[in-house]
């Protein structure tokens, strides 16, 4: 059996811990996506620049990269009803959570804060659980 190194996910792992480490060492602020986006449509956030920056970075580095490497567009395999019921119920969880995956799994471990290790194990042992139920049970 020959072993297969996802250079692109490494890659991609490697720049998005380092994009976090930049955010916190330059901005002092921690790059939680549901933090910079929610913030962003606030009326009373007096730093709107950096965050729309950073979320058009994200889209033009996503663009850009799959221009580059001629990466397939991904289809949705799923009814567009469930895509957006996923899209409320992450954002519910994001609003309970008190943050999203990448500033509780990215920047919350990195930082050992217990609270992003406890939501980073029920964050992932739900997608587990939901994985297995829709491949293998549904």
């Amino acid at each position: 059996m020959e072993l297969v190194i996802p250079w692109a996910s490494l890659f991609g792992g490697m720049l998005l811990g380092l994009s976090a480490i930049l955010l916190l060492h330059f901005n002092g602020k921690i790059a939680g996506i549901s933090g910079i986006v929610g913030r962003l449509f606030e009326p009373k956030t007096i730093d709107k620049n950096w965050r729309l920056l950073f979320v058009i970075g994200m889209i033009a580095g996503g663009v850009l990269s799959a221009k580059v490497l001629n990466a397939p567009i991904a289809e949705m395999v799923v009814p567009d009803y469930l895509i957006v019921i996923a899209g409320l119920l992450v954002g519910i969880g994001t609003k309970i959570g008190n943050g999203c995956t990448s500033g509780h799994g990215i920047c919350g471990m990195g930082r050992l804060s217990k609270r992003s290790i406890v939501a980073t194990m029920t964050f992932m042992g739900s997608a587990m659980i939901t994985a297995y139920v829709m491949l293998h049970v549904l």
